[in-house]
């Protein structure tokens, strides 16, 4: 395993959604939104297996994040952690080795720090992270409704930024959903669209930012063109220069350096 800093995705979706933070011989799960044989097999293709895993985050109780964690888990005897909003409404609460966690409290998994901080979405308790392997910093960001001041100082001096670009506004209002669901997608605790995500990059951007990667891109409500296109307007670069992670596909691991 690396000994600084670095990152993938299994797959990032409505389908499911999970991604590795690993440093100095740790490798932590973020979510797992995907059956145990699923899981095993992304894990594969990112040359790691069950076993390399030291723990499971978990941000919150919707299926496409929480859905294969409890029985991945059990199956190979991984600790969870997770806020206790989270696990009450968890709809399999039978976890190994549980860890509950304040979400205003960072604290270290070996060599790993890790600040969770609460967010505005439609879950009892949700969280995302930053992990930290005290050289180099990495912000996760989904399923959040709106950006907070919180959220923002958070991640304003982060080395690589993972952040939700789920929808473009427009394409979800003329789109098929329903209206009930187009109004929960695009409410405070909904899911951030292009147009958000653009802003919070515009206010923490700089130059030490080596990653900027959009996740959760809806297959209905927007394109990872779109999304690349409203990220590199934000932060003055590129669009070559933003990468999407897909829902078959994941991500590679990255490096921070």
């Amino acid at each position: 395993m690396s000994k600084t800093l670095r990152f993938s995705y299994l797959g990032s979706g409505s389908k499911g959604n999970s991604a590795l933070v690993e440093a100095d011989g740790t490798c932590l799960m973020v979510d797992c939104g995907f059956s145990v044989s699923e899981a095993e097999a992304r894990l594969g293709r990112l040359e790691r297996s069950p076993a390399d895993i030291n723990a499971i985050l978990v941000t919150h109780e919707h299926g496409d994040h929480i859905g294969g964690v409890a029985r991945f888990a059990r199956r190979h005897q991984i600790p969870v952690w997770m806020t206790p909003g989270t696990f009450a409404a968890a709809r399999d609460q039978n976890f190994p080795d549980l860890r509950l966690i304040n979400c205003h409290e960072p604290f270290a998994i070996d060599g790993i720090e890790v600040r969770p901080m609460p967010v505005p979405h439609d879950a009892r308790e949700p969280c995302q992270f930053c992990f930290s392997d005290g050289n180099r910093s990495l912000g996760i960001l989904t399923d959040t409704g709106h950006i907070t001041a919180h959220i923002t100082r958070h991640l304003a001096d982060v080395d690589a930024l993972i952040i939700e670009c789920n929808h473009d506004l427009d394409m979800l209002m003329r789109g098929p959903y329903p209206a009930a669901l187009k109004q929960r997608v695009r409410g405070d605790l909904g899911h951030l669209n292009n147009h958000q995500a653009a802003e919070l990059v515009a206010n923490i951007a700089g130059n030490t930012m080596q990653y900027l990667i959009a996740v959760h891109i809806s297959e209905v409500n927007n394109t990872p063109e779109l999304a690349r296109d409203s990220l590199a307007a934000a932060a003055g670069i590129s669009g070559e220069e933003i990468e999407t992670v897909c829902q078959q596909q994941g991500l590679a691991w990255r490096q921070l350096i």
